[in-house]
């Protein structure tokens, strides 16, 4: 695991804080991508949660941005009562605008304002990367979830590692390059087991988004299908050589060393 300087929680609220407060015409275009983005996750949790054989009747999503991913489990008929944590009002505003989130709470990106096991499931998706300390944050969802699903690109490869890739991942708050290792690592020093995985090289449409042009989207899909491909023929390999969505589903350490029940 790779860190960038260290933010204080101030210091983050203050950074999305201006990302959710763009000009109309961003924030729509960022609006439609998160939605976008929104129904691979989905796809990570319905599946995770398959395999786990969990069907969880409250859900919260920690870091939720603008409520997508809730909205989308909920287009699912997935997820129980949904509800979202987040560090900034302005992101806690578009998604309590959302009837189909049950309430929004802000938070100091610390210390979640609930009881211990208030929820069944807890949801970081696309959001370990962006804190200085990802262990602490698993920790407190953890207290607060019966079961944590983490979802983080992983960027320790050789195309993340080139100069306008790093530029790009400081500029939308990536402060960890993780990858599969690493995640394990913070799963286990947050006193978890992952218990079920997987990694996704991302579908055509994410690839398109920012297509603009007939040869822009040659590329992409040609770009897809190269990356769709190597990721079946060998996946170790796909790993090292570009960024994978990966997303697990953790569950706590009972006494004996396995993972506890879900109950």
């Amino acid at each position: 695991m790779t860190g960038e300087p260290g933010h204080s929680g101030e210091q983050l609220s203050s950074f999305y804080e201006r990302a959710y407060t763009r000009e109309p015409s961003q924030s729509e275009m960022y609006g439609r991508w998160r939605a976008l983005g929104a129904v691979g996750k989905a796809d990570h949790v319905v599946a995770l949660c398959a395999q786990a054989k969990l069907d969880p009747q409250s859900t919260l999503d920690v870091g939720c941005g603008d409520g997508a991913l809730l909205c989308e489990l909920h287009r699912r008929n997935f997820g129980g009562t949904l509800a979202g944590a987040e560090i900034t009002e302005a992101a806690a505003a578009l998604a309590r605008a959302r009837p189909q989130i049950e309430s929004v709470t802000v938070f100091d990106g610390a210390r979640l304002p609930f009881a211990d096991a208030s929820y069944e499931l807890g949801l970081l998706s696309h959001v370990l990367e962006h804190v200085p300390d990802p262990v602490s944050l698993l920790v407190e969802v953890a207290r607060v979830c019966r079961a944590v699903l983490v979802e983080v690109p992983l960027e320790e490869n050789l195309s993340a590692h080139r100069a306008g890739k790093r530029s790009g991942a400081a500029a939308v708050g990536h402060l960890q390059r993780l990858d599969r290792r690493s995640m394990r690592e913070i799963v286990g020093r947050a006193g978890m087991r992952v218990a079920f995985e997987l990694d996704d090289p991302l579908p055509l449409t994410v690839h398109l988004f920012y297509a603009h042009t007939p040869f822009a989207r040659i590329r992409a899909a040609a770009k897809w299908a190269l990356r769709r491909a190597l990721h079946v023929l060998a996946p170790a390999l796909a790993r090292r050589l570009f960024t994978l969505h990966y997303a697990c589903l953790c569950l706590a350490v009972s006494r004996d060393g396995a993972p506890r029940a879900i109950e």
